[in-house]
């Protein structure tokens, strides 16, 4: 399996807006992408500019499927039309 987490930090005034694409993006990746076993946005409680999504892939396989995908293409640059920064994104393998 792998992991990934992606740090956000959104400009001020844009949190809304940031979060519908978000809300809407996590709909169809969990209705849409059997190989992706969690996907979910969380808001950073010490810093409400900053979120993180959490990412869980069955395999190399469905994460690339993921990142093919016409919804997830169409959500990067209005995501990132709400970005302060450069996203942070780290990807990590499962320990068994």
């Amino acid at each position: 399996m792998i992991g990934i987490v992606a740090k956000l930090h959104i400009a001020e005034g844009k949190t809304d807006e940031f979060e519908q694409v978000g809300k809407d993006l996590m709909a169809k990746v969990k209705g849409n992408e059997p190989g992706c076993l969690t996907y979910q946005l969380y808001r950073s409680h010490s810093d409400p500019q900053t979120y993180i999504f959490m990412e869980q892939y069955a395999n190399a396989e469905a994460l690339k499927a993921h990142g093919e995908t016409d919804y997830f293409r169409e959500a990067g640059p209005k995501m990132a039309g709400c970005f302060a920064g450069k996203p942070e994104i780290e990807r990590y393998d499962i320990v068994e």
